[in-house]
């Protein structure tokens, strides 16, 4: 190889010459495409020659001997680094690279001088002088940063290859002078603090040079001291030297050891949040060079609000302490530095606030000893001031207790664990809320028993951190048990009130049946007896609460365990004292009079019962008293005083959090108002319609007697029918329990409505009402959007200057608005042109409107003219000056085609002619002469002449020539028809312009008018000018409908709409907050490949062709945007070109990471456009602002801006792996990230680097939290942190994934957005607006800490379902949101696109809450945390943002069963736990209807069914129902029907669609709202919406029962392929089917049983809804399953069916390959669950034993026998069947393929027995036809039930050899199951016209749209369309 020095030789050969022989060359290391560099593409163990590899790529092109020697030197680098290649991926690397090198000796030679040593040191020197000498002063800082970086690899190479002795000085000395610069050139992230030379100009605004000017302030800090390294000790030289420290942050890292990365990254951190929040404070920014002291006062308020509040809470002193002549601004910036750092290191320690609230505690402490006394507080030690490394905070205090959250996190088994057996994020953190967190000590005692752990002592390579073993920690303060119990432990006081309500109800009800009498005294005295209810479930409640936190009991105080304990005693007590002393009260009655009367007079003789009543509601009076002063009350709960805390120990014990939520009281008043109210009529509906109906038939019921019953009845003497009792009021008191959700439907609705119409919304829905309106939109845009201190009035009343300026200043944001959307391919190029204000309107004299508002203006007015007879002038003024528009239109025609002319011409005397004529207008119209003077009847023609002239000064110059007479001939044909046909003394204007009017007609025509200036027509405004002319003449049509496009219109309108609601006035810029944007992006589309566009799936549909289809327009758009209509693809470079656009183009209508990015990035924009209006001035404005925009210094000014105020993180947490991924996927997902960065400089990407490191020999993996950016053609490295561990694997994904990033966030507040979002420029301009509602204030001086945002479904015109799931989410985002806002104070955080207080939340746990599985709905738990530590939560519908969602059936499914298992886990939460105990009782009951509660209801519906059915099985089977209906009493008042009647109430349900409506009412109109309706009800939406009642029913009970929550992917694609009969049943087999069939033989059993005396209709109308929900059930997937009727798809269908249910399951066999693998996947839940789920599964299986027990009863072969040995036969012929069919299987096992012919003879012998044995039943016992139906639709619910007992009995039946029998039963009722389901649909696929019915249901909005989905879903489509290039 190349001369070098002897290393090379010897450490390189030897493994080069093995290697080369080896052929283990990976082939995808320097991918085909060459898409990625080699350097990208290093294995992690080897990360460090990564840069080298770089630097020798970029010099390739400038020298290939150098890159060579470059790529030498990285080889033995990572060989040294792993000679034995054991690293992933080394030895292919190193194989690739040594490939490389051999090539590359050969190939390359020196160029500057005869040897490598020579070469790299020319090399080097050329580098220097041409790059770095004077580079400072002409490149911007990244540029140096990359330079030298360059230069410093290319040293390290040089040292190689060079011997020591032969670097020449000139080399050394650039080397030296590189080394000292390096650290100033580093690549930054917004702020390059130390570059020298070219300042970018955010370095140069004022409050930047202020805060770092504050940071550096390093004065009389004692400095650390590191030691000095010299061979000779000697006496006389100090060991040790000062290190020197830059800033406080400095200063604080070589105390504590933090991390340089994080130091950088808190120091840019820290510096804008002090510029940002002091620039606010300034008026004058002239003398600007000192931090406010008030701006870091408020800071430190801000940050240690959290810290304050808990040291106050353990009783302990703050350490943010100060001392007398201290200087308190550098010690307040330290304390804000150290908690920054630990912050910023802490990894997933931030979701613990409390501890990193006692880490900051104990280092608070050793910077204040430190700095005053050098003592240590504990030990008494000095402190010692050398410096610790980099990373001895990380190795000391956050390894440690990450160890212990990890360990706490394997023992939840991946989730499938107990919550009660593990201790998540919640329960460490709460060990930091007593006093007993300071056993830890400090440093942290690893001993301590909080790092003791019960598991096994980990393995050897977990480092140092051994824990002390010891036994199982418990839980802390609360346990997450699995129970239903949590939902009345925490919502009590509702179920009390409502069990009390209904107790009082009934027994008014049954006593008088009127309410006055409740008044009797008999009826009071009965009323009474709630209190002994109450009592009841006040000692339920105290038993629960004990049990259910005994997991616990270890950890909690000794007083917290009494107040249990005499809260069970007291509760004990009551139950037992109130029925006693009633008991003994009704031998004594007396009248309600006397009752009142004689209270005072005679106490002593009063009944013992009232006594207690009075005592036991006293704590409820004083509740009551607190409740109506709610401030007195927040204070009490918020005192550490031990008076107030001993005070109120027994009303709520103490907890650092929910203390003190208490609204105000003008709030409380309205949300109590709403519940009063809405209770008051769930009550009264109750009482009258559910109740009062009932008592009567019940009470004839309960008289008759019964005891012909149909069946073996083993409680025969039982009085009062009372099995009857239960079954006809069970589903009654469900509806109660439920209706109430029904009710807050109906109230939401009314009260949403109300407040969205007092909130301005939709009062512009159309275009007809914007350009009605469009004349106050400009003055409302600057009233809202221009900062007040600009020059622009806000007065009502505009005198025309400032209308002026008003529109100059609406006009450029609005135009933007126009082109962005035209960039968006949402509208044309002439709907554009009509859309824009003219950017400079001084040339013309009036308002220039927008050209859609002027469209057959000026039509209209010429012929108004044309036909106008008379002379007087005044009238026809009159008539055009009526319409504003047209006056508008008419004047500015007229000077701008004056202007055109008069411009255009060259020549003098042509000039003056124009204005000669221009003169005679304007002196007629001021005489009123102009009728007399100018002939109307003229100026048609005129018209037609000047459209002519404007076609052809727009069309495009082919020959200049040709052109130039194009327009003279025209131009003088128009000046001939003005001066002729027009004026009426034309020829004497033309007479005075040219003088030589004596010579002939033809000299004179030659002469005039025939010089003109070309030149001018290029000129872009002259262009605009010409081209807004022209559409003013020549559009004559209404333009009410430009846009024509739906989103375009909706985006307008609602723009308008906003600018008249309330919102706070915009602040200037600078002023403004500072916030960033966050996005969480795990592996989704980023943007679609080439590949993905023109799959076609197996109708024959791409992507691209589906929505060339969806969006014609939108196509049509953007290939005229393109040019590329008739134009061909010219070369390769236009074709890649035009396929990336295609590509954004598609990826633009997906739900894809570059539609978010670019959505995001408007904000930038925004911000920029309004700095550059902000800083020109109005006069500028006025003139126009392009010329403004161009100037640099406004440019540069502008970003620097936009960069302290916004900052957008991506959160790519795989973003690493998939750069060196084999995938193509990955690879291509890195790449599109990569692009995106290059794309938006100011985009960032943090990512979790995995690496692997040799320690001691060993291998181990390291993790890094990273944050780059797009460098010139890859990333740049900006922070580097080192983590503790992996971070993902200890919470959910998602949050995880965004608190690694979080760190890298700027700013005061911060913006959530998921990767389904988009935005849009107009909206992101009104932003600062926003934000501005966090400094807002208040009642009560509160400030909220969330502010949310509505969102716009963008995903709802692709199918009905989209559009259903859309409608939906629109309501719940809108008026749904609206009403938890104000006035329920209930709404929390429901994901993305809330914007948070960064600063409250970061010091708070963060932004959502990440615990497994139990946060699942981790964005909610953000909510909760925020309102339980004393945010405040509020709604804001003037600004939205655009979101995706599913759009197919199976996604929509998964994405419900998603949310009702997070609602399940929600329910069993801590954080809703203590919400429901402690919001009041009226807030309370607004949080339970609107979260668990709406799941719950939703789970008690259907419940209901299943009670109602059940009840009449029961009736029916029994025969009771016919005896009851047969009694005459009965007969003739109609009692059991009217009790029937009264069941049907729970269809109200149908009244949950209710805000939907009113939603689109409000913001489309009524009228499109019912219209809506009526069609989403013609495309089976109740179907949709009952189905999607089943998912959450079945998915939230599963989970609180069982567990088996799980976070589901819905995927995000377009949704229009054909799902398979298998996948559909896997999907809802157990959620919808099973159900759906048992409800069906439900419905059947009392159809034909009770037929026989069941005469009225009454039957349909109780039953109708039910066989409703039974058809959506089993049905509703393949209805809306795109071509789920088409005749090959179903054959097809169950051929896979088949071939699913036929397949043997294993290990590694997925649940889509095999019915043996889902069936064990589906049992999953009973394998992890608790004893309890088990028992309860067996108890519900029992149920289906009452089918075959009613059914035997009716039986013709019974004879009417009600002996039970009839039931002991049935059971006989079931086990005989299952025996049979065993033998049948055995026998197939064993005799199948050996005895074959045995076998069959076995099968014949069985089939003969068969026959005999049905032909004695029929001809000897009397069996009949209907029997045998009867007898299946008994035994087969047996077999099911047998089959359920199994399951849930696994492991026994497995110990017994029965597991394979339960499975191959399983098998047959899957067989019967699937045929009973594929029946109908091959029947109906038998009907080609049901095909076609389907499509138009599902596709109904794309049809009415003229969308040609039938075509689509055929696939029958032009050959062409297909590639993406041919276009049209």
């Amino acid at each position: 190889m190349a001369s070098s020095s002897g290393t090379k030789g010897d450490l390189a050969r030897p493994p080069s010459r093995r290697m080369t022989r080896a052929q283990t060359m990976m082939v995808e290391i320097p991918n085909e495409d060459n898409s990625t560099a080699d350097s990208e593409l290093v294995p992690s163990s080897v990360a460090s020659i990564a840069p080298i590899l770089r630097v020798a790529n970029e010099i390739e092109k400038d020298n290939p001997r150098v890159a060579y020697l470059c790529r030498f030197h990285a080889f033995e680098k990572a060989h040294k680094m792993d000679p034995t290649s054991s690293g992933r991926g080394v030895r292919q690397f190193k194989t690739y690279l040594l490939h490389r090198l051999e090539k590359e000796e050969e190939e390359t030679r020196p160029q500057l001088a005869r040897s490598d040593p020579r070469e790299i040191q020319l090399f080097y020197q050329h580098f220097y002088l041409q790059n770095i000498a004077d580079g400072q002063y002409t490149k911007k800082p990244e540029e140096m940063a990359k330079i030298y970086q360059i230069a410093t690899v290319l040293y390290d190479v040089l040292r190689t290859v060079v011997p020591a002795s032969r670097v020449d000085d000139e080399t050394e000395r650039y080397a030296k002078e590189v080394e000292k610069k390096r650290e100033q050139y580093e690549h930054y992230n917004i702020l390059p603090l130390y570059a020298v030379g070219v300042k970018p100009a955010i370095m140069e605004l004022p409050e930047i040079k202020a805060a770092l000017r504050a940071i550096k302030k390093v004065e009389g800090l004692p400095m650390p001291r590191v030691p000095m390294t010299s061979n000779v000790p000697r006496d006389d030289i100090p060991q040790e030297r000062v290190k020197p420290v830059n800033d406080i942050l400095d200063w604080l890292s070589s105390l504590f050891g933090f991390q340089k990365g994080n130091v950088a990254n808190q120091r840019e951190h820290l510096i804008l949040l002090l510029a940002n929040m002091d620039v606010r404070q300034k008026e004058n920014l002239e003398d600007y060079d000192q931090l406010n002291g008030e701006t870091i006062r408020r800071l430190v308020d801000k940050i240690f609000k959290n810290y304050r509040s808990w040291c106050n809470y353990l009783r302990c002193k703050s350490h943010v302490r100060f001392q007398q002549g201290c200087d308190r601004q550098q010690l307040e910036l330290i304390y804000i530095s150290l908690y920054l750092l630990i912050w910023g290191e802490a990894s997933n320690i931030r979701f613990m606030p409390e501890c990193i609230c006692y880490i900051f505690h104990n280092m608070a402490n050793d910077v204040y000893g430190v700095l005053f006394s050098n003592v240590h507080p504990v030990s008494g030690d000095t402190y010692h001031s050398s410096v610790p490394d980099d990373e001895s905070f990380l190795r000391n205090v956050i390894t440690p207790l990450y160890g212990v959250l990890r360990r706490e996190a394997k023992r939840n088994k991946g989730g499938k664990a107990s919550h009660s057996q593990w201790r998540n994020y919640d329960d460490l953190n709460e060990y930091f809320w007593s006093r007993r967190c300071f056993q830890l000590k400090w440093p942290m005692d690893s001993k301590a028993d909080f790092f003791a752990h019960s598991d096994e002592p980990p393995p050897a390579n977990e480092g140092q951190n051994q824990a002390t073993v010891g036994k199982k920690k418990p839980k802390v303060n609360f346990v997450e048990a699995r129970t239903f119990w949590h939902l009345y432990r925490s919502f009590d006081r509702m179920w009390i009130v409502f069990i009390m309500a209904f107790q009082a109800m009934l027994i008014v009800a049954w006593n008088s049946g009127s309410l006055l009498g409740f008044f009797d005294e008999d009826v009071f005295r009965s009323v009474l007896t709630i209190f002994i209810t109450a009592a009841f479930l006040n000692f339920l409640q105290a038993t629960l609460d004990i049990i259910l936190s005994l997991n616990a009991w270890r950890s909690l105080k000794i007083t917290q365990i009494l107040r249990y304990l005499l809260k069970f005693a007291l509760a004990a007590v009551w139950a037992v004292v109130l029925p006693i002393g009633y008991s003994s009260s009704v031998q004594n009655p007396s009248g309600l009079v006397k009752f009142f009367s004689s209270w005072a007079k005679d106490w002593r003789n009063e009944s013992f019962y009232n006594y207690a009543v009075a005592i036991y509601l006293i704590p409820n009076i004083l509740a009551a008293i607190l409740f109506l002063l709610p401030p007195l009350r927040k204070a009490m709960e918020r005192s550490n005083w031990r008076i107030i805390t001993f005070i109120m120990w027994w009303a709520q014990p103490k907890l650092y959090v929910g203390r003190g939520m208490h609204e105000d009281f003008f709030s409380l008043l309205k949300y109590t108002l709403f519940w009063i109210v809405l209770l008051i009529s769930k009550l009264a509906f109750s009482y009258y319609v559910e109740i009062l109906p009932l008592i009567q038939p019940t009470k004839i019921i309960m008289d008759l007697h019964v005891d012909n019953y149909q069946w073996h009845e083993f409680f025969k003497n039982v009085t009062h029918n009372i099995g009857v009792v239960i079954a006809i009021w069970a589903p009654i008191v469900l509806v109660y329990f439920m209706d109430a959700q029904i009710w807050y439907a109906i109230f939401s609705t009314l009260f949403g409505g109300i407040h969205g119409a007092f909130s301005h919304l939709g009062e512009i829905r159309t275009l007809g009402m914007l350009r009605s309106r469009f004349e106050s939109v400009p003055a409302a845009f600057c009233r809202h959007l221009v900062p007040r201190t600009n020059q622009y009035n806000r007065k009502k009343h505009l005198d025309e200057e400032t209308e002026r300026k008003n529109i100059a200043a609406f006009s450029l944001v609005w135009n933007k608005f126009i082109h962005s959307m035209r960039m968006q391919d949402l509208i044309n190029n002439r709907d554009r042109d009509l859309l824009l204000v003219p950017s400079s309107s001084s040339d013309v004299s009036v308002v220039q409107w927008p050209p859609f508002l002027l469209a057959s203006k000026i039509p209209i007015a010429l012929d108004m003219a044309k036909d106008f007879k008379k002379k007087d002038d005044e009238e026809l003024f009159r008539k055009i000056a009526a319409d504003d528009y047209m006056h508008s239109a008419v004047i500015e025609c007229y000077e701008t085609l004056r202007d055109i002319i008069y411009n255009l011409l060259e020549d003098e005397a042509d000039k003056m002619t124009v204005e000669a004529i221009s003169q005679e207008v304007d002196n007629s119209i001021q005489q009123q002469i102009f009728l007399t003077n100018f002939r109307m009847s003229g100026l048609p023609s005129l018209s037609n002449r000047l459209e002519k002239f404007l076609r052809i000064l727009l069309s495009d110059i082919e020959d200049v020539e040709t052109f130039r007479s194009q327009i003279i001939n025209i131009l003088q044909d128009i000046m001939e028809i003005i001066t002729q046909d027009v004026m009426v003394k034309g020829n004497d204007i033309l007479q005075r312009a040219h003088p030589l009017y004596g010579h002939s007609q033809l000299e004179k025509k030659e002469q005039r008018f025939e010089k003109i200036n070309i030149s001018l027509i290029q000129q872009k405004t002259w262009r605009e000018k010409t081209n807004r002319l022209y559409l003013l003449l020549t559009v004559k049509e209404s333009a009410i409908n430009v846009p024509p496009n739906l989103e375009a219109r909706r985006r307008i309108t609602f723009f308008a709409n906003s600018l008249f609601m309330n919102m706070p006035s915009a602040p200037k810029v600078r002023d403004m907050l500072s916030f960033s944007v966050l996005t969480p992006y795990y592996k989704e589309d980023v943007l679609y490949s080439d590949e993905e566009l023109t799959k076609e799936n197996e109708d024959g549909i791409s992507i691209l062709f589906y929505l060339q289809k969806i969006y014609p327009d939108e196509w049509n758009n953007f290939l005229e945007r393109m040019k590329q209509n008739n134009v061909g693809i010219k070369d390769e470079n236009e074709e890649a070109h035009m396929k990336e656009e295609i590509r954004k183009w598609v990826s633009y209508r997906g739900q894809t990471l570059s539609r978010t990015v670019r959505g995001m990035m408007y904000y930038r924009q925004a911000l920029e456009l309004q700095f550059l209006l902000e800083f020109s001035g109005a006069s500028a404005i006025l003139e126009g602002f392009q010329a403004i925009e161009d100037r640099g210094y406004y440019r540069e000014h502008a970003q620097a801006l936009a960069d302290m105020k916004f900052t957008y993180v991506v959160s790519c947490q795989l973003y690493g792996t998939q750069k060196k991924s084999a995938d193509s996927r990955d690879r291509s997902c890195y790449l599109n990230i990569l692009n995106l960065m290059l794309t938006y400089p100011s985009l960032r990407v943090a990512y979790i680097d995995e690496r692997e490191e040799t320690v001691n020999e060993r291998s181990q993996k390291v993790y890094y939290s990273v944050l780059v950016k797009g460098g010139e053609k890859l990333d740049e490295e900006i922070y580097r942190i080192r983590l503790p561990g992996p971070p993902t694997d200890i919470g959910e994904g998602k949050p995880e994934n965004q608190n690694h990033a979080i760190i890298f966030t700027r700013g005061e507040a911060l913006q959530t957005i998921d990767m389904n979002q988009d935005n849009y420029f107009e909206e992101a301009y009104k932003m600062r607006n926003v934000l501005e509602e966090f400094l807002k204030t208040r009642r009560k001086q509160r400030k909220p800490s969330i502010l949310g945002l509505r969102e716009h479904i963008f995903t709802g015109s692709v199918s009905s379902l989209a559009w259903f799931m859309s409608n939906q989410e629109t309501s719940f985002v809108t008026i749904g949101q609206r009403i938890l806002a104000n006035p329920l104070r209930v709404r929390f955080h429901y994901g993305h696109p809330d914007i948070f207080d960064r600063i409250f939340h970061i010091t708070r746990g963060g932004i959502s809450k990440a615990s497994k599985i139990i946060n699942l709905s981790e964005d909610i738990f953000a909510g909760f945390n925020s309102t339980l530590r004393g945010g405040y939560v509020t709604h804001h519908e003037y600004i939205q943002v655009g979101k995706g969602r599913d759009v197919g059936m199976n996604q929509i499914s998964a994405f419900e069963a998603k949310v009702a298992n997070g609602n399940g886990e929600q329910t069993l939460s801590r954080d809703v736990y203590r919400l429901g105990r402690r919001f009041d009782f009226y807030r309370m009951l607004s949080f339970y209807f609107t979260t668990v509660g709406f799941y719950f209801s939703s789970m008690v519906t259907v419940l209901t069914v299943y009670v109602f059915l059940y009840g009449r099985l029961y009736m029916v089977m029994s025969g009771l129902e016919k005896e009851i209906l047969e009694n005459a009493t009965v007969h003739q008042s109609k009692a059991l029907e009217e009790a029937l009647a009264t069941q049907s109430v729970f269809q109200l349900g149908l009244l949950l669609v209710l805000p939907m409506v009113m939603e689109i009412g409000l913001e489309k109109g009524f009228r499109t709202a019912l219209g809506d309706f009526i069609i989403m009800q013609l495309q089976l939406a109740s179907v949709f919406f009952t189905f999607q009642l089943g998912t959450k029913a079945h998915y939230f009970g599963r989970t609180i029962l069982h567990g088996g929550s799980k976070y589901r992917a819905t995927g995000r694609g377009f949704v229009v392929f054909h799902a398979k009969f298998a996948d559909n049943y896997r999907l809802y087999s157990r959620s919808h089917f099973v159900k759906g069939l048992e409800l069906l033989i439900l419905l059947v059993l009392y159809e034909v049983y009770g037929q026989s005396y069941r005469s009225s209709s009454l039957y349909l109308f109780i039953t109708f809804s039910m066989w409703f929900l039974v058809g959506s059930w089993l049905f509703a997937p393949f209805v809306f399953n795109p071509s789920g009727f088409d005749w090959q798809k179903t054959v097809d269908d169950w051929t896979d069916w088949k071939r699913w249910m036929g397949n043997r399951g294993g290990i590694g066999i997925d649940p889509d390959k095999s019915w043996e693998s889902w069936w064990e996947e589906e049992q999953l839940h009973l394998k992890f669950t608790t004893i309890r789920g088990r028992v309860l599964e067996i108890i519900l299986a029992f149920r289906f034993f009452i089918f075959q027990y009613g059914i035997v009863y009716h039986l013709d072969i019974a004879h009417h026998s009600k002996s039970l040995l009839v039931y002991g036969l049935s059971w006989l012929v079931m086990v005989t069947v299952l025996l049979v069919l065993k033998m049948v299987s055995m026998g197939r096992r064993r005799f199948g393929t050996d005895f074959q012919l045995m076998f069959r003879i076995l099968k014949a012998l069985l089939f003969l027995g068969f026959m005999s044995v049905m032909t004695v039943l029929f001809v000897v016992c009397g069996l009949t036809i209907s029997d045998v139906f009867a007898a299946i639709l008994a035994f087969l619910p047996t077999g099911w039930a047998l089959l359920l007992i199994g399951q849930a009995l696994r492991s026994v039946l497995k110990g017994l050899g029965f597991w394979e029998s339960i499975k191959e039963l399983a098998r047959a009722y899957e067989y019967i199951m699937g045929l009973i389901l594929f029946m109908p649909i091959a029947i109906l696929s038998w009907f080609p016209f049901v095909s076609e019915f389907q499509t138009r249901l599902l596709f109904n909005q794309a049809f009415s749209r003229g969308l040609q989905i039938s075509m689509i879903l055929a696939g029958r489509k032009e050959k062409d369309i297909t590639s993406p290039l041919k276009y049209a």
